[in-house]
């Protein structure tokens, strides 16, 4: 990725995509609602019917789902087509910002290019250390002292976008990958609140593998 800058998009548009609980996205939506935050979610997608959809449609966010089904007739069997169609839903409630909040499923092409450089995932190591989905239960049998979550730029590749913002989470003697989980959830949420909150605001350069906030000539 060449240099790329955005200024601050405050109050800005932001749609989150789960495809769990939602944890992370209630949180960004708590945030949202004090005024000096700097943003709104104005929509939230899932990949399959869900918990974190069922929350935010009782809050009165719109919501979408959108689900891939591989091995099928549908369309949405397709890779391609399925990402061309996500970016067409993605794109009617016109985000500022997308942010990936426990979202399981890979973006492709047709929506990295609409939304290039806007899009955000959470992930709970201290990435590029421990990719995937089992990022506690690796740090636990790879006998780190520290874990934590990772805020970073979406690119096509499996949490390999450049790094926003980093929180270490320390590794206790007793911990298995459960205890450890819940306590990167705790530090993953304030970390994502605080540095979303300061991109919509400041607005952000990324230069190369580096993503600083503030837009820099």
């Amino acid at each position: 990725m060449t240099k790329q800058t955005q200024a601050p998009l405050a109050p800005a548009r932001i749609l989150v995509l789960v495809s769990g609980e939602g944890s992370n996205m209630k949180a960004i939506v708590e945030a949202a609602r004090a005024p000096y935050w700097g943003g709104k979610v104005v929509a939230v997608g899932a990949d399959r019917e869900c918990a974190g959809l069922e929350w935010a449609a009782e809050q009165e966010i719109p919501t979408f789902c959108h689900p891939f089904t591989r091995g099928t007739d549908d369309a949405r069997g397709d890779r391609a087509q399925w990402d061309r169609e996500l970016a067409e839903l993605m794109a009617e409630y016109e985000p500022d910002m997308v942010v990936c909040a426990g979202y399981l499923k890979l973006l492709g092409s047709a929506v990295l290019e609409r939304f290039e450089g806007r899009i955000v995932n959470t992930h709970n190591s201290l990435l590029p250390s421990f990719p995937g989905v089992r990022g506690p239960a690796d740090a636990i049998e790879a006998g780190v002292k520290l874990a934590g979550a990772t805020l970073f730029i979406v690119d096509p590749g499996l949490d390999t976008g450049a790094i926003v913002a980093q929180v270490a989470v320390p590794v206790e003697d007793d911990d298995d990958a459960d205890s450890l989980l819940a306590r990167i959830k705790i530090a993953e949420q304030k970390q994502l609140v605080e540095a979303v909150g300061r991109m919509i605001r400041e607005g952000w350069t990324i230069n190369g593998r580096r993503v600083r906030y503030g837009v820099e000539g």
